[in-house]
């Protein structure tokens, strides 16, 4: 599976952004979606999920209520919607891809990996 994240960019605090994640390839692998991040510095800290078949949806308490992850199935693309940002929302976020299904959270879980977009909030 290949993945081509796009969408990141400059905001100010409070601002939005919507991350994009075009999937091609094997895509009948594809159990589950995920987003990650990793700020300068730290480890990659997981965002959200989605189950690819069904929709449903998880994410880290931190962007709960602020971020949506979504699914077009039909495109093969996963999205990030984020809304109210914060400075420490800034990080380099990740697509990745899960065969399977057991700890959505845990980055070394995922199967394939897109090649990151820069999300930079500004105080």
């Amino acid at each position: 599976v290949q993945l081509q994240a796009s969408g990141g960019g400059l905001v100010q605090a409070g601002g939005s952004l919507r991350l994009s994640c075009a999937a091609s390839g094997s895509i009948f692998s594809i159990n589950a979606m995920g987003w990650f991040r990793q700020a300068p510095g730290k480890e990659y800290e997981f965002v959200a999920a989605i189950r690819w078949s069904t929709g449903n949806t998880y994410s880290t308490d931190s962007v709960k209520g602020r971020f949506t992850i979504s699914r077009d199935k039909p495109k093969n693309t996963l999205y990030l919607q984020m809304n109210s940002l914060k400075p420490d929302d800034t990080a380099v976020y990740y697509c990745a891809v899960d065969k399977e299904f057991a700890t959505i959270w845990n980055a070394n879980e995922y199967d394939y990996w897109g090649q990151g977009t820069q999300v930079t909030v500004s105080s």
